[in-house]
């Protein structure tokens, strides 16, 4: 069980069991939902976790999907896999009626056969074991990710779900191995590496144009003050995260693109990070203005700060900044920064790049210029087919990736050590800032295997 032997002197491998008792000594019990495996599920037998990305699959020539959680993006997700050839919903589940009864005619309106409706708390266990599906699709409340994807691995099904993968180490390390001994995919569905920009940078990268890498920045920075102070999610999930726990608790939006920029589990991987948090004053302060200084939500604890800022050390030397802001008054960035030998690119607020020897001295240019050397071949496929779907098409490629890798057998473009690595970033961000900001290891959940596996290409359809 344990890792690979790490190369360099004086630094020991991290093995399963010490990792989490080291964590859980540090803040891992401040995640919510964290869940205990039995004693026979830490002592299973693994497979080799190499023969799972790239194997060979058996391909699917039509997808039969169950959907749980069709609210907000859950619904986006519904009209998407509509508009995808050999791609069917064949049931739906949401605790919410009126929900799943508008992702049911949402079927029925396409032309195709009306899906099985599940309304019950835990009817997505029922979906699991009932219906006859080849994916489970999962955009439910976080802590509901991994006990849904647990029960589709368990019954058979491939998994899929919305950020994040799971809300402790302890379940990211339990999907890894679930989808490792049923050689299933489960697959934490990462809408940003699917962006213009971030997947024009990865073509650019693989083509060598900013050089050796060297640093990025990336970040989750949304204002969304109101959102979680009102009913906008049910019964007001997202809130409690910031009530009980402080850390980065949203980082993949942005560590996803870098992670496939710096080839992070084929070939690197993240070694450590170091967190901390400012003061936590945003969502009281709105709170008092806005709903009023005798309110319930004015007058409970936040312990979420309004910033957290986390710098990432990976195998190979490079770094990284991640940022986490919802509790400010801000306009929306993902800040997406990329440094080479050769130059840099950056996204927000306007998308500049500087590539040494092309560019006027000490100036920047407009990166939009490079699009149309630079375009990824997938962009350049569906942008007329993904054109009116959520995140400005984004959502839609997703998802075509997903059903287009089921149906041909092909790898995954991220896989379920992907999600767990990306995941982890939050509770090891939440360890460091409980430790006064101490360094914390990651676990390597391919145990040595990432020093084998081959990067991710540039993938045309």
């Amino acid at each position: 069980m344990k890792n690979q032997p790490d190369d360099r002197p004086g630094h020991a491998p991290v093995d399963r069991r010490s990792f989490l008792r080291a964590a859980g000594a540090t803040g891992l019990g401040l995640a919510l939902g964290s869940s205990d495996l039995s004693a026979a599920a830490l002592n299973a037998t693994r497979w080799d976790p190499r023969a799972l990305p790239g194997r060979s699959r058996r391909p699917i020539d039509t997808v039969r999907i169950g959907m749980v959680g069709v609210g907000h993006q859950g619904t986006g997700h519904v009209r998407n896999f509509l508009r995808i050839p050999n791609a069917e919903i064949r049931a739906i589940a949401d605790i919410v009626p009126e929900h799943a009864e508008r992702s049911r005619r949402l079927v029925e309106e396409a032309g195709a056969e009306p899906p099985r409706v599940y309304t019950g708390e835990e009817d997505y266990l029922r979906m699991a074991a009932e219906e006859d599906l080849d994916l489970i699709f999962t955009a439910t409340p976080w802590k509901l990710h991994h006990p849904v994807m647990k029960a589709a691995l368990e019954h058979g099904k491939h998994a899929a779900t919305e950020v994040p993968m799971a809300v402790s180490l302890e379940e990211c390390w339990e999907l890894v191995e679930l989808s490792e001994s049923t050689g299933l995919e489960c697959v934490m569905m990462e809408n940003c590496c699917y962006d213009r920009t971030e997947m024009m940078i990865l073509n650019m990268v693989r083509q060598g144009v900013f050089g050796g890498l060297l640093h990025a920045e990336c970040g989750y920075l949304h204002d969304l003050r109101e959102l979680k102070l009102s009913d906008y999610y049910v019964n007001r999930w997202r809130v409690d995260h910031s009530v009980r726990r402080d850390g980065d608790l949203y980082p993949t939006h942005g560590i996803g693109p870098v992670a496939q920029w710096f080839d992070i589990n084929r070939g690197n991987q993240f070694d450590y990070l170091v967190s901390m948090g400012s003061p936590s004053m945003g969502l009281q302060k709105w709170a008092e203005e806005h709903i009023g200084p005798d309110s319930m939500e004015a007058r409970r604890g936040y312990r979420l700060s309004d910033v957290v800022n986390t710098l990432i050390k990976t195998k190979r030397g490079e770094t990284i900044l991640i940022t986490h802001d919802t509790n400010t008054p801000r306009p929306y960035t993902r800040k997406v920064l990329l440094q080479g030998t050769n130059g840099l690119i950056r996204k927000y607020p306007e998308q500049r790049i500087h590539i040494e020897g092309t560019s006027p001295a000490h100036r920047w240019e407009d990166a939009l210029d490079y699009r149309e050397q630079y375009e990824h071949p997938i962009w350049k496929a569906l942008e007329e087919e993904s054109a009116g779907a959520g995140h400005g098409g984004m959502d839609y490629i997703e998802d075509y990736r997903l059903i287009q890798c089921l149906r041909s057998g092909e790898r995954m473009d991220f896989d379920v050590y992907d999600g767990a690595a990306w995941t982890a970033v939050i509770m090891l961000s939440e360890q460091s800032i409980a430790a006064r900001s101490e360094p914390q290891p990651f676990p390597d959940f391919t145990r040595g295997a990432w020093r084998s596996r081959e990067p991710l290409g540039i993938v045309e359809i």
